[in-house]
């Protein structure tokens, strides 16, 4: 059997002081903000996988589709031996990429999640024996270095999350991508498109409230994790469409005026009623704009596929 690496990249206190530092400077500027990746704690992915099996939600549908059609495409023009992803999580989609690339000789998950990767990983170890699988404990926003693996290399970072970066942090975020990369390895990158209203409204705030939820998990992260006292219930879910920066914003807004303390920070938080304070944004594109944003960053879009319905595209890039 192949063997099964995990190296740790990221310090074992990194988390909490990247959420102190997110929680002192989000809740002290105006407006207010929390960067998204606080949703994500054992209870927040449980509830975004839901919100993945949802009828508004068509992202994750549209992309898969995607990848069951062009996989033996992409594995053809990369002639990749390495695959990296980012932000790995259970590596479930990864399996299609994997299943039409027998020749890959090493994967490379990427995640900060510990458990996550221990376990995609063993299971793929298990399915797959000849191949090798590195993982890395890393925050793949930051300075990631790759081990030494076999090229060409496909780095893959799917799911849209590129649109929760703003614009100069995927410019920055995607130069440190072209800087992991040798002239030829290659980019997948995955991106929801502009559509229209009503369709990228329900896919953030659904008829059965689960994003909702999720959303306000965040307030529940700082709670356990800084013994806050924000109250859940004092918050509404808030989704809506800026037409002009062509971006969803998911915003929690305060049901009435009220004081949170954070202990953990030693701070004391006002809300004026109806205040909204954003926790995420997710940027939607088009072709020309991700072809232009990738040859900025030394990277030149070489494929564009869409779902049936073009709701969704997977784009392939080559470093130069």
């Amino acid at each position: 059997m192949s063997p099964f690496l995990v190296t740790r990249t990221l310090p074992e206190d990194a988390t909490d002081a990247a959420l102190r530092a997110d929680v002192l400077h989000g809740l002290t500027r105006t407006p207010k903000t929390l960067p998204p990746k606080w949703f994500y704690d054992a209870h927040g992915s449980e509830l975004f996988e839901k919100i993945t099996e949802l009828p508004e939600y068509y992202p994750t549908r549209a992309e898969r589709e995607i990848l069951v059609a062009r996989a033996a495409e992409i594995a053809e023009a990369t002639g990749a031996r390495t695959l990296v992803e980012l932000g790995s999580g259970s590596s479930d989609k990864t399996r299609h990429l994997l299943d039409a690339m027998p020749d890959l000789h090493t994967y490379v998950p990427v995640d900060v999640s510990e458990s996550a990767l221990t376990q995609a990983g063993q299971a793929l170890i298990a399915e797959r024996p000849s191949l090798d699988v590195h993982a890395l404990i890393a925050d793949f926003t930051g300075g990631l270095v790759l081990p030494g693996t076999p090229g060409p290399r496909l780095v893959a970072f799917l799911g849209g999350t590129i649109g929760n970066l703003l614009p100069a942090e995927r410019a920055t975020f995607l130069a440190s991508v072209r800087s992991l990369l040798s002239p030829g390895d290659a980019l997948l990158l995955g991106t929801d498109l502009v559509k229209d209203e009503s369709v990228l409204v329900a896919a953030y705030d659904d008829a059965a409230g689960v994003t909702a939820a999720f959303n306000k998990n965040v307030l529940t992260v700082v709670d356990r994790e800084l013994g806050a006292d924000f109250d859940p219930d004092e918050f509404t879910h808030v989704a809506l469409w800026d037409a002009e920066r062509e971006w969803i914003e998911m915003r929690l807004r305060a049901r009435s005026a009220l004081t949170v303390k954070i202990p953990a920070l030693d701070l004391a938080v006002d809300f004026a009623e109806g205040e909204e304070m954003r926790t995420e944004v997710s940027a939607k594109f088009r072709e020309e704009g991700v072809r232009t944003e990738l040859a900025a960053a030394g990277l030149d879009l070489t494929h564009w596929w869409t779902d049936a319905q073009g709701r969704f595209a997977l784009s392939l890039s080559t470093a130069r």
